[in-house]
């Protein structure tokens, strides 16, 4: 089936639902019901719908298409339209006709008849007859809360979702998927594996993390950074507030529509908490002196930044208004633009290979050919860039696609597009290049010639954010982490407390090593059993039982997770295991 006959497919069961909606609840006001990924949404004003009434509005939408009712486009007059909802007492659709009239200039608006149930502001598109909706394929699945077009300070609006595909097969293979999706739902998770909190005291979208989760956090942010010092990136600091002319200079004060608002200071100048790094890079840079020589000066910074996201857009890890980015920037000449971009590519990966993320994608951003006038820069830079782009990933073997025209106006882009074990789709790492930066804060560097030049800047982030990584990684594994990653890795399960002095022996032992292992003496009084259960639940990799057998012959009897007894080891016998484990997946073997 064509892609936009399936998007027709699903626009249509929105219309279906807006009849469904208003024959139990006639007083409802419609607003928006597109067609979206996997499905649409219909939202009502007026109304209050719960998850209750999804079968009975199910079953009136599948009544409704048995009607054979046919979809049919009509042109009004707008004063037409107007006195139509005006009348009908639909004061959204009155809204959005006239933001059509104000934007696009229009004498006419554009109508949807289903049959002679519903008359719609619609563009399209639709089936031609409820006849050809497949209606084992689809599936009203849940009840949310929207705004009104998005904004807070608008009514909340109730937006019923459904899903909808070409076959039953289909759906019934996404509905798998969603339920697996929602046993591996990362904010669930957090909270039975005890990794991170979101508390109403602190605010919503700022996360703060147990000793768990500040390990897992800690594990993954060095790793990063040992990665990117071995490729001869440097660390540098900088605060997390700044004086607004910073963004004056870099143009996000009147760009950037997620900052906090600003801290006013009796006598000094307002101030702000930090959305992004690059404006602190561009002034570091700038207050000393450089050379052809420093160059590529390759500057690194894992630090928080702060956007005022909206509330209703926060979810768990993955949309937070705190995140945490290894952001790295590299001050550069044209020429050494495709070595660079190389080195990025080799560490991009390396990390993603080692966390499991193997199949991805990538999205190279370029120029509108036709508009070229819009984008800032030496038009033979662009050109340059944009075949050193597609020329690096191609030489791997890598999928890509050109975003024409999807390219910022100060230079093109790479996002890397992974899938997760379920086939979800995550924009995880960026690489992008920038000749606006280096030009507003007049940066400078001395040539072979001593002349001076604005060098050109790489912009890059591996993880994208810490938390949004984290939560991704979470679902990825489903909690169960690899034993490199696992924030406990052991523990040590005594039988009694006669042998609690012995466990935390063989602990002390296991930690002692170079691999500075994780390890845990569960030393409650609670029965063998009890600690078993829980070590499963925690998803811990190891589990080590001591008792008197153990005890007299040095040894620990070992449980796996996923597989159960070994049997019993030596101390030795087990950290042998366990560090030849640790070995395979440093060496990238998985």
């Amino acid at each position: 089936m064509k892609s936009d006959n399936i998007e027709h497919i699903r626009h249509s069961f929105a219309h279906l639902t807006n009849i469904a909606v208003r024959k139990f609840y006639p007083k409802a006001q419609p607003a928006i019901g597109p067609a979206i990924e996997n499905g649409f949404y219909q939202d009502f004003g007026n109304v209050k719908i719960t998850e209750e009434d999804l079968p009975k509005i199910e079953k009136a939408i599948r009544e409704i298409a048995t009607q054979n009712l046919s979809f049919t486009k009509e042109l009004w007059p707008v004063r037409k339209v107007l006195d139509f909802y005006k009348k009908e007492k639909q004061p959204y659709k009155v809204a959005i006709a006239k933001d059509l009239v104000k934007e696009q200039k229009l004498t006419k608006l554009g109508i949807v008849k289903t049959g002679d149930l519903l008359v719609d502001l619609c563009r399209g598109g639709h089936v031609k007859n409820t006849s050809e909706l497949p209606l084992d394929a689809f599936k009203l699945t849940k009840v949310a809360g929207a705004y009104w077009r998005g904004e807070e300070k608008n009514p909340m609006l109730t937006r019923v979702y459904g899903l909808a595909f070409a076959t039953k097969k289909e759906l019934d293979t996404h509905v798998a998927m969603l339920l697996e999706a929602e046993k591996r739902d990362h904010r669930k998770l957090g909270k039975e594996l005890g990794l991170f909190a979101i508390a109403d005291e602190v605010g919503p979208g700022l996360p703060m993390f147990y000793p768990k989760g500040a390990i897992l956090r800690r594990i993954i942010e060095n790793y990063i950074i040992d990665i990117q010092e071995k490729k001869g990136y440097v660390p540098i600091w900088i605060p997390h507030i700044t004086k607004g002319d910073l963004y004056k200079t870099s143009g996000h004060l009147d760009k950037f529509d997620a900052l906090y608002p600003p801290m006013k200071l009796k006598g000094e100048a307002d101030y702000y908490l930090k959305p992004m790094n690059c404006p602190h890079f561009m002034v570091l840079y700038k207050t000393v002196g450089h050379s052809y020589r420093d160059l590529p000066l390759r500057w690194t910074c894992t630090t928080t930044n702060y956007r005022y996201e909206k509330s209703g857009e926060l979810s768990g890890l993955t949309r937070v208004r705190s995140l945490t980015q290894d952001d790295c920037h590299v001050f550069l000449q044209a020429d050494q633009i495709e070595g660079e971009v190389n080195l990025m590519l080799d560490m991009i990966q390396e990390v993603y290979q080692k966390f499991g993320f193997n199949d991805f994608w990538v999205r190279i951003s370029t120029r509108d050919p036709k508009n070229k006038a819009k984008y800032i820069g030496d038009s033979k830079i662009w050109n340059k860039s944009e075949k050193v782009l597609s020329k690096l990933i191609a030489k791997r073997g890598w999928k890509q696609k050109i975003g024409e025209g999807e390219a910022a106006f100060y230079g093109p882009k790479l996002d890397f597009i992974f899938k997760d074990v379920l086939g979800r789709e995550w924009q995880l790492s960026t690489i992008q290049l920038d000749m606006n930066l280096p030009e507003r804060f007049k940066l400078e560097y001395v040539d072979e010639n001593g002349k001076k030049q604005q060098p050109i800047v790489l912009h890059r982030a591996i993880l994208g954010s810490t938390e949004r990584f984290l939560g991704i990684l979470i679902e990825h594994y489903a909690g169960a982490f690899p034993l490199w990653l696992a924030p406990e890795q052991i523990w040590i399960l005594p039988i009694s407390e006669k042998f609690i002095p012995f466990a935390n022996k063989i602990a002390e032992k296991l930690k002692a090593g170079k691999e500075n292992l994780r390890v845990v003496v569960k030393s409650e009084n609670e029965t063998l059993g009890k600690k078993i259960r829980e070590g499963e639940l925690q998803k811990i990799p190891y589990l080590l039982i001591v008792g008197e057998r153990e005890a007299q012959s040095n040894a620990v009897s070992v449980r796996v997770r996923g597989k159960g007894n070994l049997g019993q080891m030596t101390v030795e016998e087990f950290l042998s295991k366990i560090t030849k484990e640790l070995n395979q997946h440093t060496n990238g073997t998985f």
